[in-house]
């Protein structure tokens, strides 16, 4: 954005928080570039449409986020905050973890409910997380290189053997961890209910 123009709030455009992640960000870009897109009639905005791009191209690059942030603070007043010294960086790293979860218990449900039929499209997997086709393709080769997905014979994607007990591992962690987190709840000593609840 050249200094020349007048400021541009692009997370207004996306509808974002300003400290949103890397995903949040593609979500938002691709739900409007939907809405907006000449080819809908209803709600077609071609000023918008363009908008909508622009704002995209400006935050999609870690470096030029950076930069438009320090622009956005100074024009608005924002505090970007330092969330506990997690970086925008590791946010994303977050965030890709999550959608790494998604995706093999996606397929896990598959293979389990369709178990002469295990593979899901990549076209299916990306509508369903709401992804670039460059993000798409990180995560599934992630997945692949730690061999938790494969390619099936049909060219589609399928949890293998490892994928699947990564799955029960996490799930088995995740409930433990519940488990304690209601063990020291219980330990906290007797709730004091209200009287009329207890009539």
């Amino acid at each position: 954005m050249s200094e020349a123009r007048p400021f541009v709030d692009y997370y207004a455009i996306l509808r974002v928080h300003p400290e949103c992640d890397h995903r949040t960000l593609e979500i938002a870009y691709r739900n409007l570039a939907k809405i907006y897109h000449p080819d809908h009639p209803e709600t077609a905005d071609i000023d918008m449409f363009n908008a909508v791009i622009e704002a995209y191209r400006a935050l999609k690059d870690h470096g030029k986020r950076l930069a438009y942030d320090t622009l956005y603070s100074s024009n608005t007043g924002f505090a970007f905050s330092a969330d506990d010294d997690i970086l925008a960086e590791e946010r994303t790293a977050l965030s890709d973890a999550d959608v790494h979860a998604e995706v093999l218990l996606y397929l896990y449900k598959r293979r389990r409910e369709r178990a002469q039929e295990p593979g899901v499209g990549q076209y299916e997997l990306q509508r369903m997380l709401g992804c670039t086709t460059e993000a798409f393709d990180f995560h599934a080769w992630y997945l692949k290189a730690k061999g938790l997905i494969e390619t099936t014979d049909a060219g589609s994607l399928a949890i293998t053997i490892a994928g699947v007990d990564h799955v029960i591992s996490t799930s088995r962690t995740v409930a433990q961890e519940k488990l304690r987190i209601t063990q020291f709840a219980g330990n906290a000593g007797p709730r004091a209910w209200p009287h009329a609840a207890a009539a």
